[in-house]
């Protein structure tokens, strides 16, 4: 994506940071460094281990970041895309669907999160902490709220608990405090009792193919949940705002 000669060049994270910020002006060092995690940039690292930056890198970053605002491609398809041009292919053409309305807040997801970030991802409390940017003050009172916490009976944290953390320290650039946010997982677990209901009878069957339809299910559910109640918010904003 870049030429062996802008590639030498080596760039401290604020530097990218500032690179980027004229084109995405909600890019933070905490979306960078979580980008870092999923693999999709690989900074080098200095002697003293400050991330440096190549010029290669920056474009990754403004591609990654541009299919996210202009197509709302999730992190699983850019990461094919970007693999395809590692190998020297052209990633699939995109449909251009017109001037991008202004959104109020993100765009109705179309794959869960644990999906996009990682299931089986396994973070250590500082990994966590320095892909988000959460302090670990913060942390501590987000598992108080049983917002997030390590998976049961183990020290690391999954692709489901970044994916709370990430979401959390965006709002704090707000001022919102976790204390605030206890409000989404009240919603969340009646969200999710919903979908208990519904897939309960499923796995009591003793169809050995049951369970299978019953996670697919529980899948789908949880997508069109999430999905309606990023709808309602921004019907809710706009009501706020007087333009709904």
């Amino acid at each position: 994506m870049s030429s062996p000669a802008a590639d030498r060049a080596t760039l401290s994270i604020g530097e990218v940071l500032a690179r980027l910020r004229g084109d995405f002006g909600d890019v933070s060092i905490s979306k960078i460094r979580f980008l870092e995690t999923e693999g999709l940039v690989t900074p080098g690292r200095s002697a003293s281990g400050y991330r440096k930056f190549a010029e290669g890198d920056v474009e990754r970053l403004r591609y990654v970041l541009r299919m996210q605002r202009d197509h709302y491609l999730p992190l699983r398809i850019i990461r094919e895309h970007l693999e395809a041009i590692d190998r020297g292919l052209e990633p699939p053409a995109l449909v251009d669907g017109g001037p991008r309305a202004p959104r109020l807040v993100a765009a109705a997801p179309d794959e869960l999160p644990t999906q996009e970030v990682g299931a089986d991802l396994r973070l250590a409390k500082d990994e966590l902490l320095e892909a988000t940017g959460l302090t670990e003050e913060q942390l501590a009172t987000l598992e108080s709220y049983g917002l997030l916490g390590p998976r049961a009976g183990s020290w690391h944290y999954d692709g489901t608990a970044l994916a709370i953390a990430r979401a959390v320290a965006e709002l704090t650039g707000f001022g919102l405090e976790p204390r605030h946010l206890r409000a989404f997982k009240v919603a969340a677990d009646r969200e999710v009792g919903l979908v208990e209901a519904v897939i309960t009878p499923l796995l009591r069957q003793r169809d050995p193919d049951a369970r299978t339809r019953a996670i697919e299910r529980a899948g789908e559910l949880a997508l069109r949940s999430a999905q309606l109640h990023v709808a309602l918010v921004r019907a809710g904003v706009a009501k706020v705002l007087g333009t709904g």
